[in-house]
């Protein structure tokens, strides 16, 4: 996350560069907080505010990049939108009944992620450049590094999870960042 946050410090000034910066610096303290989580639970729900602030930020900066187009007259989002939403449905009825006290934050960090991925996903069809696919890329792999984590803590255990959580992780945090980043980037 280090070598990320210093790569947008070192690039050219755009306009939400100040929300990419934040949401990292949030991934980064959600990372570290959750290098703990095995101590306690509370470490475990701290870690998980982090993240939720992380995807807040993820939503602010995704509805603030220059649009070209709009998305909601496009079929394809409306499939992707409802894809999304089953997906959120599904994975919270796998989960709900194993959750305990931590069904209400759960299902409010799994409704912001879900938000997060459908602002990425309406990004694809609003913003200008290939880039736009990356970043879609990255919020999915977000969506899905965070369900093998869920899954593997609050359902069953998930075969190797730890490395593949972190590896869907780190794909999402470098996809997003380089998406960003060349959407943001100035013509020459």
């Amino acid at each position: 996350m280090p070598f990320l946050f210093y790569a947008v410090v070192t690039s050219e000034p755009f306009d939400t560069k100040k929300w990419l910066l934040l949401a990292l610096f949030f991934s980064w303290i959600g990372d570290c907080i959750l290098m703990f989580a095995n101590k306690g639970e509370l470490y475990f729900i701290l870690g998980l505010v982090a993240f939720l602030l992380t995807h807040i930020l993820f939503i602010v900066l995704f509805t603030q990049q220059t649009m070209v187009s709009i998305s909601f007259k496009k079929p394809l989002f409306w499939v992707g939108f409802v894809c999304a939403t089953i997906y959120l449905i599904s994975i919270l009825s796998l989960l709900i009944p194993t959750l305990g006290d931590l069904k209400f934050p759960v299902t409010g960090y799994a409704l912001t992620i879900t938000i997060m991925l459908k602002t990425a996903l309406k990004g694809t069809f609003d913003w200008q450049g290939n880039s736009k696919y990356v970043v879609l890329i990255g919020a999915v792999f977000f969506v899905i590094s965070d369900s093998i984590l869920a899954i593997d803590k609050f359902h069953s255990p998930v075969a190797a999870a730890s490395f593949s959580i972190m590896i869907t992780y780190l794909i999402a945090q470098f996809s997003i960042t380089f998406g960003i980043l060349k959407l943001n980037q100035k013509k020459n």
